[in-house]
């Protein structure tokens, strides 16, 4: 990246970042059947205990996470994206690590996250599994399904 990376929370009112997330819902529907779609739309990421961030490069919108505090001591990520024109640049290197972050500054003791199955996802599984997450069972209320996958990192 040659422009320095803006990260900060979203309140979800704007109109790059309610596009990158109908963008993010697409691509999730696009490679997986329907009834196995975990993502969440606007309203599913509006609650109390769901924190968005973006990533911008000046006013372009690079990217967006969300971290939804599941438990006192245990967070799930959610809503990752990188934006098209910004993918291979770091962006989500640099999300993720916020994310880890917060969550440790919140004494959260594990990350989790639930993705989908196949080639389309694989960019994404390779970046978690460098920053230490690890294959694992269904938590929460997800269900375990030739479908999807569950990553932990224990923090």
């Amino acid at each position: 990246m040659t422009r320095p990376l803006s990260i900060r929370i979203d309140d979800l009112s704007g109109e790059p970042t309610r596009r990158l997330l109908a963008l993010h819902l697409a691509g999730m529907q696009a490679n997986t059947p329907p009834e196995h779609v975990r993502a969440l739309d606007l309203s599913g990421l509006q609650k109390p205990q769901i924190t968005v961030w973006t990533a911008w490069l000046g006013e372009a919108i690079a990217g967006v996470a969300a971290l939804n505090q599941i438990a006192p001591d245990h967070g799930e990520l959610k809503s990752f994206r990188t934006h098209p024109d910004h993918l291979r640049r770091g962006v989500a290197a640099a999300l993720l690590d916020h994310i880890i972050g917060e969550a440790r500054s919140r004494g959260l003791s594990r990350l989790s996250l639930e993705t989908g199955r196949g080639a389309a996802f694989e960019p994404a599984l390779a970046l978690y599994r460098t920053r230490g997450f690890a294959d694992g069972g269904a938590f929460s209320d997800y269900d375990a399904s030739d479908f999807n996958r569950f990553l932990h990192l224990e923090l």
